[in-house]
């Protein structure tokens, strides 16, 4: 029973999936799409479901500091209408707010460079809001 992380931007979508047991969150990829092109990464996405047996989804949610939902946070809520719609699996929506930054300041004191964070932020994200998850299930 593995479940994926995703977190969605308007050109990218981070990857991670836990291990077997539920317990950590591993970054996998980042995969690009087109928002406005209607372009979701969904054949690449079910390429990695079955690859890892994924039963559940987690999709970051960012809402606004004030706790409205701004059009991210829309965007978020149709992506995951197209997950259950397209893999019939449970799709949960997780508090997002400030994982990006948060992943940014931890590559920052890593030392990473630039160019490599704009690489590896969205993956690195991803691992975040799903390893977030997971300690609030256990």
């Amino acid at each position: 029973m593995r479940i994926m992380g995703l977190d969605v931007g308007s050109k990218t979508v981070g990857v991670a999936v836990s291990d077997a047991l539920g317990w950590t969150a591993q970054g996998i990829e980042t995969v690009k799409i087109d928002e406005a092109n209607g372009e979701f990464g969904i054949e690449r996405i079910a390429e990695l479901v079955k690859e890892y047996v994924i039963t559940e989804f987690v999709v970051g949610y960012p809402k606004n500091m004030n706790n409205t939902v701004g059009p991210r946070g829309e965007a978020s809520e149709n992506y995951k209408k197209l997950l259950e719609e397209t893999f019939s699996l449970p799709v949960k929506l997780w508090d997002e707010r400030l994982t990006t930054m948060a992943a940014e300041r931890m590559l920052i004191e890593a030392d990473v460079s630039r160019k490599k964070r704009k690489q590896v932020i969205d993956k690195m994200a991803a691992v975040m809001i799903l390893q977030g998850y997971l300690d609030s299930k256990n």
